[in-house]
């Protein structure tokens, strides 16, 4: 199951990690927003320039994938967790399980609180000086997590391939040490006299 974990996790670099889509009446067909381990990209070719235009109307800061710093280590990190299961998984030490598997849930959860943060920040902190749309007391943070209406766009953020093979890693991850608790228990217990 280790094994399995740190594969899957591996493979989530070779696919998006999360998807953020806009749909409105006048983008019918919808503007999408892929976040990788280190870039972030239109779903179709001038999707992301689009949402950069639409956010300077309402004050958003433009979305320039290079000044995000966690995408400067973010492949990194998921590669260095990918090695450290397959390390574990070769000892097959149920002590190790635990440590690999708690670091990898603590890693998912501080990565998707600075997503929520980062989505925070782009929401709520607005230049509305140049902004030619201004709505009093109006902030533009797309959900972590499932739709929300924001003026006449439904902004909507679901886990891509990438997301969800992550997502998939952690839970063999943590069960992986409970699996290996109960098989431990089993074993000792037919061995008794």
């Amino acid at each position: 199951m280790v094994a399995v974990a740190a594969v899957a996790l591996a493979g989530a670099l070779f696919f998006p990690l999360w998807r953020v889509s806009l749909t409105a009446p006048q983008y019918p067909e919808g503007l999408g927003m892929h976040i990788w381990a280190h870039t972030v990209s239109g779903v179709e070719p001038n999707d992301l320039q689009n949402i950069n235009g639409l956010n300077h109307y309402i004050g958003m800061k433009t979305i320039v994938p290079e000044s995000i710093p966690e995408l400067r280590f973010m492949r990194a990190g998921i590669l260095v967790m990918s090695v450290a299961g397959l390390l574990v998984a070769a000892l097959g030490r149920r002590r190790w399980m635990l440590v690999w598997g708690s670091s990898l849930l603590l890693s998912a959860v501080v990565g998707l609180v600075d997503f929520w943060r980062w989505e925070y920040d782009y929401g709520h902190h607005l230049d509305l000086e140049p902004a030619p749309i201004q709505v009093p007391g109006m902030s533009y943070q797309p959900p972590l997590i499932g739709s929300k209406q924001l003026l006449n766009f439904t902004a909507t953020s679901w886990p891509a391939t990438g997301g969800l093979l992550a997502i998939a890693s952690v839970i063999l991850a943590v069960a992986a040490p409970l699996v290996a608790r109960c098989d431990g228990a089993g074993s000792e217990t037919r061995s008794m006299p």
